[in-house]
């Protein structure tokens, strides 16, 4: 997979000037663009053009963008954007759970976008489990479960340093509320603890950030859940 100049990106979207608009854009930052208008050309050209990244619009002609991205998920763990003119919480929240990485609301800056591009491609591209993870100020030691920061030593309780590993691994991309509950306190007993979250959170910001109320490690996306500061880059 390209995680960068001359990555495929798929775009999924029956609305011409945005496909003209993305073309322009994605070309001029040297990604190759592949172009569908509805959701049975996209999964074909998806099938065909294998790309490295798809964006793909809510608002779909022939079929809804979840039905999309559920067909996409039999056979593909490709990277999904979704572009949503919806603000409601709930569609972004049951996309994400779907199988999405990341969303944009319509209308969107083309920096983000580009950005939310990058970090996809670079989670997609880690195909093994790194031992030591490295943010600004920062450090995971995943093999020793140590968390340093500026260079000191942090203690955590297991709790906050599962919850920590499991945002900082997908650093950079939105976690719902239930992807973290999941994974942190397990498929079948994540209802019962849902009020742990806020909680832990809260806890972790204490002992991570300079200003709790201003947090710069994990930010609230409102309504829906966190995302962790993206991860330092070569790149």
């Amino acid at each position: 997979m390209s995680t960068g100049q001359g990555a495929r990106v798929l775009i999924i979207d029956d609305e011409l000037q945005i496909r003209r608009l993305l073309n322009v854009a994605l070309q001029a930052h040297e990604y190759e663009v592949v172009q569908a208008e509805t959701g049975i050309q996209g999964l074909e050209k998806a099938s065909t053009c294998l790309p490295d990244l798809i964006l793909l619009d809510l608002g779909l002609p022939d079929l809804s963008g979840l039905e999309v991205m559920e067909r996409l998920r039999e056979w593909t763990t490709v990277p999904i954007i979704v572009l949503t003119a919806k603000e409601r919480e709930e569609t972004k929240i049951e996309m994400l759970n779907g199988g999405a990485d990341d969303y944009v609301t319509k209308p969107f800056g083309m920096g983000e976008l580009i950005a939310r591009i990058r970090v996809a491609l670079r989670h997609a591209a880690r195909t093994a489990q790194e031992p030591v993870l490295q943010f600004e100020g920062l450090t995971l030691d995943l093999a020793h479960r140590h968390v340093e920061l500026g260079g000191k030593r942090i203690k955590l309780t297991p709790t906050e340093y599962d919850l920590l590993k499991v945002l900082a691994l997908n650093a950079g991309r939105v976690m719902t509320q239930r992807q973290l509950l999941q994974q942190v306190w397990g498929k079948h007993h994540y209802e019962a603890e849902s009020h742990y979250l806020r909680i832990y959170v809260g806890h972790l910001r204490k002992k991570l950030e300079q200003d709790s109320t201003r947090p710069q490690y994990i930010v609230t996306e409102p309504g829906i859940g966190y995302r962790f500061m993206e991860r330092k880059h070569s790149d």
